[in-house]
């Protein structure tokens, strides 16, 4: 059964199951260490973070990838991906986007992204700016890729993106549901703050391409 990986708690009790170092069948448990961590990965060509990761404790090691996290009721909350460190591993959420990919996985048998080409992060909004907003948190651009569809708007690296397709984003997870194929070659208006002043930018995003 699938859960939600959003319900989530630091602390929390989960339980990572899979194959380590070719033991079959093996589990382990731990508690939730972190939410919200990143993983950088590449697409094709593109470079890409998958966002909101779960940090886990529970012991992970090479053959758990693929293998499921669950909590203490036996949900599905993640899927292990990776091994960060001794004592330290790192799951993809199972929450109402990656529920969205896995219908269009069995339907299509393939995703169709869009893709803006930003690195950000969430960060709480300075008091002037949530007075003249009504925003507490944005998004942080880190860094934008050379070529692609944020940088062709006009974004930069120091924005703060307030609200995307008229929607207000806080988290890269509230941007990344935006990003499905009904986007891809459509206008992307964003609302950005950048030294203290709102933009509005048009972006169009491409479609993100498959790995060779």
């Amino acid at each position: 059964m699938l859960g939600n990986a959003d319900t989530l708690q630091v602390g929390q009790l989960v339980i990572a199951v899979g194959n380590p170092l070719g033991l079959a069948g093996s589990v382990t448990a731990g508690v939730v260490s972190g939410l919200g961590r990143s993983i950088p990965v590449r697409a094709g060509e593109h470079r890409r973070v998958i966002e909101d990761v779960i940090q886990t404790g529970a012991a992970l090691n090479p053959g758990n990838s693929g293998g499921a996290l669950a909590d203490t009721r036996g949900r599905i909350v993640g899927i292990n991906t990776a091994v960060a460190g001794l004592g330290l591993g790192l799951a993809v959420p199972i929450n109402t986007t990656t529920q969205r990919i896995i219908a269009s996985l069995l339907r299509d048998g393939r995703v169709r992204r869009a893709y803006l080409g930003l690195v950000s992060t969430p960060i709480p909004l300075d008091a002037s700016a949530v007075v003249r907003t009504g925003q507490k948190e944005g998004l942080r651009v880190v860094e934008v890729i050379p070529g692609s569809p944020a940088e062709l708007s006009g974004l930069q690296a120091g924005d703060v993106v307030l609200r995307a397709q008229d929607r207000a984003v806080s988290s890269a997870e509230s941007l990344q549901k935006l990003l499905f194929a009904e986007a891809i070659g459509e206008t992307f208006p964003l609302t950005v703050l950048r030294d203290g002043k709102a933009l509005q930018l048009t972006a169009v995003p491409s479609e993100m391409s498959q790995p060779a």
